[in-house]
């Protein structure tokens, strides 16, 4: 009998001290993975660097905490007092990450300087097979503001959600083509610029031609590819109201060869007009947002075509490429 406890405690020991190398092998390997971010160009690929890494969570998960995060992309910076992810070790396919704020977010090119801050952000993102099953992002009392002439508030929320979620109806396994659902609404929404207090914004949209394989995003220029596969942007539905003001649209939007926006965008609004009086001139306010019906809503549609944005059948600019 004592030599059978023995003998278990001892394959008991085995297991402990082999589930413990593992974890610290593979928590070394994350570490090796994050720290190479670093060394990426910021172009083609995001540089991230942290002052202090740190990987927790034995036995069970994988909890990496970065501090002083520096994030460049482009001319892009972005500066984050600090950046947390966990995952667990039997499940990679699910990922919880958060963040501490406020971040400092800065344009090279342009000389722009603002601020990002926030009492709670938290993220998640599941796998399925590789391909986005669902990522979402959750934040409150969220304030953007502009730091480059003393501190302005470009705009905040009391609380704001946006989720993606896979189409599996919608899956092309033979192109490896995805299709994901947005959905995004923020509430006590203020846009001092625009005169909007305590708005509550809602946003449901469908985006296909997007590569299945996480992986494979960002491998080649992402728009160019999009344009590729024939990818869509189906406006469900946008819709913004306040106490007195409402706003809705929807539409479809794709690129052509040449990158030019093409498709249609319904406006229907009540007060809007009146609210932009003092931002938009006409007749561009009528070209946007339509004449005014019998009960006093405006209704347009938007016209994207060949590099050209028309009111119904009337040209009101050109559009630039977009790649």
């Amino acid at each position: 009998m004592k030599k059978r406890i023995i003998i278990l405690g001892a394959v008991v020991l085995l297991v402990i001290l082999g589930v413990s190398a593992a974890w610290f092998y593979a928590s070394g390997i994350v570490r090796q993975e994050v720290e190479r971010l670093a060394f990426a160009d910021g172009e083609t690929s995001p540089q991230l660097t942290c002052a202090n890494l740190n990987i927790g969570g034995f036995p069970f998960a994988f909890d990496i905490e970065c501090t002083d995060a520096v994030v460049v992309s482009g001319d892009l910076m972005a500066e984050v007092p600090g950046l947390r992810l966990s995952v667990m070790v039997y499940d990679f396919n699910h990922v919880i990450a958060s963040a501490k704020g406020p971040a400092q977010l800065s344009d090279a090119f342009t000389g722009q300087r603002s601020a990002i801050s926030w009492t709670a952000l938290n993220g998640s993102l599941r796998l399925t097979d590789n391909r986005i099953a669902r990522l979402s992002v959750v934040g409150d009392e969220i304030s953007w503001n502009d730091l480059l002439l003393g501190d302005t508030v470009l705009a905040k929320a009391t609380h704001a959600e946006a989720h993606l979620l896979d189409i599996p109806e919608a899956h092309d396994a033979e192109r490896n083509l995805a299709s994901l659902a947005l959905y995004l609404t923020a509430d006590g929404l203020d846009l001092p610029v625009a005169t909007l207090t305590d708005t509550a914004l809602k946003v449901e949209a469908e985006l296909s031609g997007i590569p299945d394989e996480l992986s494979a995003i960002g491998l080649e220029p992402i728009l160019p590819a999009w344009q590729r596969a024939g990818g869509e942007l189906n406006i469900v539905g946008i819709t913004m109201s306040d106490a007195n003001a409402d706003l809705k649209a929807s539409g479809k939007l794709a690129l052509d060869a040449q990158g030019f926006p093409n498709g249609t965008i319904s406006i229907d609004s009540m007060g809007v007009a009146e609210r932009i009086g003092p931002l938009i001139e006409e007749p561009w306010r009528t070209l946007v947002l339509g004449v005014p019906g019998a009960d006093g809503r405006h209704t347009n549609q938007l016209n994207f075509r060949g590099g050209t944005l028309s009111s119904g059948l009337v040209p009101i600019t050109s559009l630039p490429p977009l790649f």
